[in-house]
């Protein structure tokens, strides 16, 4: 039983839509950060549920890796295909399958992004809000349990997925959770599949709670002359209980970066985003009441749009802030890194970090969700440079030690994956052997996204 064996069983299955082709397995074996590929050994196109579990029964009773996959957007080598096997993408199992506007929830396969489904739900009022910036398949922003700039008002993937169906590895196929918005039935095995990344089940199917589209929307950004200053404008406006929509922090470099990749002319200091959702006065109370916070920390540069054009512009060049900052080195890669603190460290936590990248050789520009105390470092080193790479490594060592050591995590939201595995035992302890237990004894032969979130052995 070997990999080879189960590609010859599978391609009796799924006939052309098993690819061998290598530009196919080059495209699924690299990632958007800086690790190094790891081609699948064929990439498998399934198009519903019993595929899939064709798919992974096969893979199973063959010892052969099954490595989901979405968009390719991760960014903690979370789809490599480290120990070869059979990468499953699920593009084309991308369909809209039932919208129930009056619940308020949605019912969807994996492989339809986030774009896609808001397109869809522009008629109906409501909208799907989590935002991780990229365009990602739903199944993926599940799978790791994602969130981004509307997290501080609508919560993450966490909050709002409702069901799901899972193909475990054995090939069985399950759901867990319902439409109802509350259970007590039971363990919640929706709550162990979203940010499981893959390792415990392949999503197929997602039941989603959506909201209603807000009647009128505010956004606006503003500066300051220093980091501390702006973090303590989110933690005051946090704390006062002001329902902010999205407030994200950049600092000084990530707003050179933006100036010169999307056309902008902000101040080159760090800025905060902000959105307010809601009705015309609720929002013009809240923009207010931001207003005079921001003017207590010494913001200024005021510029407030309700105009959708201008809205959009603004969170456009934040959704691209990754891409304008690797733009900053030429030929640069980047080693991405997140970590979570409670609200009140926030500020102790991202001044720290800017004096540790402050003193390292290599730049780091910083941003943020932190209306929900996560922020971001993209630490820029030149391909190839090992001793860069060890100081980009001890300086994102060093974010989750202090992230650690003020209650938070590693990782807000960008996951485990390969990335951050020697985090885990300082963060969760004996818990960490507990998750690789659970690992065990749902996939026993280690079939699913092998070297992901659980301890080597498993």
């Amino acid at each position: 039983m070997t990999i080879q064996t189960a590609i010859t069983a599978l391609t009796t299955v799924l006939g052309d839509r098993l690819s061998l082709a290598k530009p196919d397995l080059d495209a699924h074996g690299t990632s958007e950060t800086h690790f190094t590929p790891a081609p699948p050994d064929a990439v498998a196109y399934p198009v519903n549920t019993d595929e899939v579990s064709q798919i992974v029964r096969i893979c199973n009773e063959h010892d052969c890796p099954v490595i989901p996959y979405g968009a390719g957007t991760s960014l903690e080598g979370h789809t490599l295909a480290v120990k070869g096997g059979v990468t499953i993408d699920l593009a084309r199992m991308n369909r809209l399958l039932a919208v129930n506007a009056e619940d308020m929830d949605v019912v969807i396969q994996p492989g339809l992004t986030r774009e896609e489904l808001n397109t869809e739900l522009r008629t109906t009022g409501l909208f799907f809000p989590v935002d991780p910036g990229a365009n990602a398949t739903l199944g993926g922003m599940a799978s790791t349990r994602a969130s981004g700039t509307t997290a501080v008002r609508y919560g993450t993937m966490r909050d709002n997925v409702l069901a799901l169906q899972v193909v475990l590895a054995d090939g069985r196929i399950i759901r867990t959770g319902s439409r109802a918005r509350k259970s007590s039935a039971g363990y919640d095995l929706t709550a162990l599949f979203v940010g499981a990344e893959g390792t415990l089940g392949i999503i197929t199917e997602l039941t989603l709670r959506l909201h209603g589209q807000p009647e009128a929307i505010s956004s606006a950004v503003c500066s300051f002359d220093d980091i501390g200053n702006a973090v303590n404008a989110v933690i005051a406006t946090i704390q006062m209980g002001i329902p902010m929509a999205r407030i994200e922090f950049i600092d000084a470099d990530t707003t050179r970066a933006c100036n010169a990749y999307s056309g902008t002319d902000l101040p080159e200091v760090p800025h905060l985003l902000v959105e307010f959702h809601g009705s015309d006065a609720g929002v013009a109370e809240q923009a207010e009441r931001f207003g005079e916070i921001v003017q207590d920390m010494g913001g200024t540069g005021f510029k407030w749009s309700a105009k959708t054009e201008e809205r959009n512009a603004l969170w456009d060049m934040r959704h691209k802030a990754y891409y304008a900052c690797v733009a900053l080195r030429k030929g640069a890669t980047a080693v991405v890194t997140d970590v979570c603190v409670p609200i009140s460290r926030l500020a102790q936590a991202v001044e720290e970090t800017r004096a540790d990248i402050a003193a390292s050789p290599i730049p780091g520009p910083i941003l943020g969700h932190v209306g929900d105390g996560n922020f971001h470092a993209i630490l820029l080193v030149e391909p190839g440079n090992d001793e860069e790479m060890k100081v980009a490594k001890n300086l994102s060592n060093r974010m989750v030690e202090r992230a650690l050591e003020m209650g938070g995590t590693a990782t807000g939201e960008h996951g485990i994956g390969m990335g951050k595995l020697d985090y885990m035992q300082a963060e969760h302890g004996d818990g960490w052997q507990v998750m690789g237990e659970i690992k065990s004894a749902l996939d026993r032969n280690g079939t699913l996204n092998p070297s992901k979130v659980v301890p080597s052995s498993n």
